[in-house]
């Protein structure tokens, strides 16, 4: 049931509103956690991989019988709402260095093409959960990078999203001339309406062009239709007031620029920023599900303390690699920035950390393999209900899409299995589930 909807109407040619106090049979399975808030989920994804014997916990099970390795340990104020995945593998063919295996975390399924040109076979699991809980918000989904212009999130084939990376363009989307604080008079820009208006035309149009178009023209068509009702939807939900949520507020504007330094990019500063804009997107309920890049796979970054680019250095830096294992923490390091976010934004007795599943992955394990075995994965806060304080070690190599069938059903998603082929699972991760 969607509230919204729910509460207006059309009468003799006018629209009508009616007020209802909150009812139970707002709070679906989909919309909200025990809490009271809603549910929402967060990717953190860091390109590649790292070095599995300086990443891996010590111990497995809950709790006590296991601690963070020294590459988790930024992440120490945070192990009870912690669950730290090793030992799974994605079972895609490895022809692809680094985007088989971002393509197979990120779709449950094989790359279509080859390396020259290549494209997914379906939707990403982000957006397999917007289209579930983000239809009552702003924005179905946000996509949006620290150090980066490459998204991890696609809407279908040849339908890779398109990215926000940069600061002052993100706060200007979410927090800029539309925005308003729970409480404050809205200022109703009137060209809203009308740009409603004249969507509503073009669609009326399009039904008669549908009617003259072959199937591969029908499927773009619908691509295209797809945007422009999304974006109806979110011109109708501006003119709405937000949610009472008392934590949601505009967030610090960010710097114009962030340039790099000595060829380096600003990445705690970035997301620093990023990490705050984010925590105030979801406490504003400006969306539910974000899909955030810090750093995509195959890049060269310059990282603190290091001679080379990262990637060169995961294939060419000798031995134990330590600057490779520099980097590894401190990417952990600004993950833990973001969990800081979340976690300083209160929501009823608890924090926005609490009512929200934040995964954090890459695309190989280590680097100079490509591997897609021992892929690391770690779940944060307790938006999806999983277990939390727990290391789970498999010794199999299994499916790492039973991981992301539990992190999909535990977010309201009912699906029966989850990816083709040999990636095909049926079963969740008992482990980690609820």
């Amino acid at each position: 049931m969607n509230r919204r909807r729910f509460l207006r109407g059309i009468r003799n040619g006018a629209v009508v509103s009616l007020a209802l106090p909150w009812l139970e049979l707002f709070c679906g399975k989909t919309a909200r956690a025990d809490s009271g808030f809603p549910k929402r989920l967060l990717t953190f994804f860091w390109g590649n991989g790292n070095r599995p014997e300086s990443w891996t916990p010590i111990g497995e099970g809950m709790a006590g019988d296991w601690s963070l390795s020294e590459c988790l340990s930024p992440l120490s104020p945070y192990k009870d709402q912690l669950a730290v995945i090793s030992g799974m593998s994605i079972k895609v063919p490895n022809i692809l260095p680094h985007s088989s295996g971002l393509v197979g975390l990120m779709t449950g399924q094989a790359a279509v093409g080859d390396e020259s040109n290549w494209t997914v076979a379906t939707q990403s699991f982000d957006q397999l959960i917007a289209n579930e809980i983000g239809n009552e918000t702003v924005y179905k989904s946000l996509i949006c990078g620290c150090a980066t212009n490459s998204s991890t999130s696609w809407n279908g084939p040849n339908a890779r999203n398109p990215i926000d990376s940069e600061p002052i363009d993100f706060y200007t989307r979410l927090f800029g001339p539309t925005f308003f604080e729970p409480g404050e008079t809205p200022i109703i820009d009137p060209k809203l309406g009308y740009r409603r208006s004249v969507l509503d035309s073009v669609m009326a149009d399009i039904n008669t062009l549908n009617n003259r178009m072959g199937t591969e023209d029908k499927v773009r068509l619908e691509r295209h239709l797809d945007g422009v009702r999304d974006l109806e939807q979110r011109l109708a939900r501006l003119q709405e007031d937000p949610p009472s949520y008392a934590s949601c507020a505009r967030p610090t504007e960010p710097e114009i620029e962030y340039p790099e330094i000595e060829g380096r990019p600003q990445f705690a500063e970035r997301n620093a920023i990023m990490s705050e804009m984010m925590a105030m997107a979801l406490a504003c309920d400006q969306t539910r599900v974000i899909n955030y890049t810090f750093t995509h796979q195959l890049n060269n970054h310059l990282f603190p303390d290091t001679d080379d680019g990262h990637h060169n250095l995961t294939h060419h830096e000798p031995g134990e690699q330590p600057m490779v294992k520099a980097v590894t923490l401190h990417n952990m390091t600004q993950f833990a920035v973001l969990l800081d976010a979340l976690k300083a934004v209160p929501e009823g007795d608890g924090t926005l950390l609490d009512n929200t599943c934040v995964m954090a992955f890459s695309e190989v394990s280590e680097g100079r393999t490509h591997s897609l075995d021992e892929i690391p994965l770690l779940i944060a806060g307790g938006g999806a209900g999983l277990k939390q304080n727990l290391h789970y070690r498999s010794y199999t190599q299994e499916n790492i899409n039973k991981t992301m069938l539990s992190v999909i059903r535990a977010m309201g998603v009912n699906i029966a299995n989850y990816g083709e082929g040999d990636t095909y699972s049926e079963d969740s991760l008992s482990a980690l589930d609820p």
